[in-house]
């Protein structure tokens, strides 16, 4: 096996259950990532083309690894319904070794 790399959390909003559903199965089934995390219950305001928006969104955690979180993205935007989706990636200080052996296991070098 190829020397472990960290995990990392990209975080992304979806406008309904079925496109975050639809995201979290692609992203898992193409080893993109090792978990997504569907929270449905989100409300978001933001400024969207000059006006104050607010929105009920499904926010996405999706956890993958750092050598792979390019190409997650690249096919995250790719089936994405937003026009500009939310695309955020946190590096944690730490983690648990097992459960980052685990999203190694999951997501396999491309």
């Amino acid at each position: 096996m190829p020397t472990p790399t960290p995990p990392v959390l990209v975080l992304s909003t979806c406008p309904d259950q079925a496109s975050a559903d639809a995201i979290a199965q692609t992203l898992v089934e193409e080893r993109l990532a090792a978990c997504v995390t569907r929270l449905p219950g989100a409300r978001s305001t933001y400024r969207w083309q000059g006006e104050i928006e607010q929105a009920d969104e499904v926010q996405l955690l999706i956890k993958t690894r750092v050598a792979v979180y390019p190409a997650l993205i690249e096919r995250l935007i790719e089936l994405h319904p937003y026009e500009l989706p939310e695309v955020l990636v946190v590096e944690p200080r730490d983690h648990y070794r097992p459960y980052g052996l685990w999203v190694n296991e999951q997501t396999p070098d491309r």
